[in-house]
């Protein structure tokens, strides 16, 4: 029972549900289509990887201190997946659209010389994930998210 008490837990778990739940309605206001799948992808407006961590070192703020060193541990780690989810996860999922444009290249190739279209599916390749990361808009808004929920958290209870 007493994990059910780690309001930074709790926080920051709540905050990527949040973020990733949220996902769905913002998609669907862009494109007019309704797709649950985004709740459990990576990628997307807002980060969740961005809201986990911001809602995890507000709510360490709030418990123990903005000189503490847990606080500057949090606020550390904070930074290094924030830059992970726009740097080198965004840049994979960039380098996976262009290495999706070269196997539908190739597969063209393919299907002019041996038949390829003759083959059915499963014999196909799968397409790589090009969803990875994340723009500095999306993290910017992961992490907005996860310090207002931090905020009203500790504000309400």
């Amino acid at each position: 029972m007493e994990l059910l008490q780690n309001i930074p837990l709790l926080s920051s778990l709540f905050a990527i549900i949040f973020a990733q739940f949220v996902k769905i309605p913002i998609h669907f206001i862009a494109t007019k289509k309704i797709d649950w799948s985004l709740f459990t992808s990576t990628g997307g407006m807002p980060s969740s990887h961005s809201a986990a961590v911001s809602a995890l070192t507000t709510a360490i703020g709030f418990e123990s201190g903005l000189d503490s060193p847990l606080f500057a541990a949090s606020t550390v780690f904070a930074i290094i997946v924030m830059f992970d989810a726009t740097g080198i996860r965004y840049q994979a999922g960039q380098q996976a659209v262009i290495i999706n444009q070269l196997r539908k290249d190739f597969q063209v190739f393919v299907n002019e010389a041996k038949g390829w279209i003759n083959k059915n599916e499963e014999e196909k390749i799968q397409e790589l994930k090009t969803l990875l990361g994340h723009r500095p808009s999306e993290v910017f808004f992961g992490s907005l998210t996860g310090i207002l929920i931090s905020v009203i958290i500790y504000t309400i209870f």
